[in-house]
């Protein structure tokens, strides 16, 4: 007899293919492995992101402020530089005006002194012969001169005489020469008008003469004249 029954497929039972295939569990164990490991990583990427925002935010500020307070203290500094300088620039020039002020009143001043100079050397010496009221005048044109000769130096200012010095040409003005070998050349031997300083300012520079070297030849000259 043929026996109808057919033959059963091994590979088409699909529970005893799950049997036969050990390794269909394991790869799919390994896939959730891998899964919830990049979940993970992802996670801790997006938690540094988000510490490192936070940072950044807080920072920010922080660095607008620290440069606001720069910028600000800066400008203070320069501000109290500047307010420092104009504080030393007024003080000089308080000082300046107080020192130099009455510079123009001074020189206008000093004409009236040298004629009351020269009013007191054209009095006479030998007084004996006045009369009590010559005399009386005499001695108060000399107590006035000596009166403001004090309050010029109280005020700075001082007259040069620069007799017996050796010329300079920042207080002196040279007027004429004199031959003579009684005095180095460029010597002061003559002063035709004296000069006046306010402090460490010129006012007026002093007419001088100057000593000029003789010339020889006319020294032998004079020489042998006199010996004749």
């Amino acid at each position: 007899m043929i026996n109808d029954t057919p033959e059963q497929n091994p590979d088409q039972n699909p529970d005893k293919n799950e049997d036969m295939n050990p390794d269909t569990p394991k790869t799919d164990a390994i896939s959730d492995d891998q899964n919830a490991s990049d979940h993970g990583e992802q996670a801790e990427q997006m938690a540094e992101q988000t510490i490192d925002l936070n940072i950044e935010d807080i920072l920010d500020p922080v660095s607008t402020l620290q440069a606001e307070r720069d910028e600000l203290k800066d400008q203070m500094l320069r501000a109290v530089a500047e307010t420092d300088n104009t504080r030393r620039r007024a003080e000089r020039d308080v000082a300046q005006a107080r020192k130099y002020g009455h510079t123009g009143f001074a020189r206008d001043l000093i004409s009236v002194v040298e004629n009351l100079s020269r009013a007191v050397e054209a009095l006479p010496e030998q007084r004996d012969d006045l009369d009590e009221t010559m005399k009386n005048l005499v001695i108060g044109v000399e107590m006035i001169s000596r009166e403001m000769a004090s309050v010029l130096e109280r005020h700075g200012i001082t007259r040069i005489m620069p007799m017996g010095e050796k010329f300079d040409h920042n207080k002196h003005q040279a007027m004429f020469e004199v031959t003579t070998n009684e005095a180095e050349p460029g010597v002061v031997v003559q002063v035709a008008q004296s000069g006046w300083m306010l402090h460490d300012r010129l006012l007026s520079p002093a007419m001088v003469g100057v000593a000029k070297a003789a010339d020889p030849a006319s020294g032998d000259n004079n020489a042998a004249d006199k010996n004749q």
